[in-house]
């Protein structure tokens, strides 16, 4: 495969060319030295590493998560197995957050459903109460 520029290069990986730019000041991916009166030039791992960043932030893991997963190549496997643990029990924590809140929400909403027109809006006022913001 032929060197890219930049914008073959977010082409290629669909991402923008700003977040290639972002991923190089934050030091994910290597900036290749501009040639005198020329385009800098990537190769294809810059594709391969790109891809990389984009499948760990779908598998939930942060920028600065990855850089410690790129930073573990090779025999370090019993520490990304580590990480990908922690990761899995960060999940799971919000997996549990956001079922309760959908609990609240719903019996806001069911609670609404359950009162005669007034002239606040219960879910409102929910909300707006002082003392009802230990039940959420």
């Amino acid at each position: 495969m032929p060197a890219l520029t930049i914008g073959k290069l977010a082409k290629q990986t669909e991402v923008t060319i700003e977040t290639i730019r972002h991923y190089q000041r934050i030091g994910l991916l290597t900036e290749p030295a501009k040639p005198d009166g020329g385009y800098r030039v990537y190769l294809a791992d810059a594709i391969a590493q790109i891809r990389f960043i984009k499948r760990a932030q779908q598998a939930g893991f942060t920028l600065k998560e990855i850089a410690t997963l790129l930073s573990l190549d090779g025999p370090h496997c019993a520490d990304v197995r580590q990480l990908a643990e922690q990761k899995c029990q960060q999940i799971d924590q919000k997996i549990r957050d956001l079922t309760a809140l959908r609990q609240v929400l719903g019996n806001l909403v069911n609670d609404c459903q359950q009162t005669a027109p007034a002239a606040h809006c219960a879910i409102l006022d929910a909300f707006s109460d002082d003392d009802a913001s230990t039940n959420l």
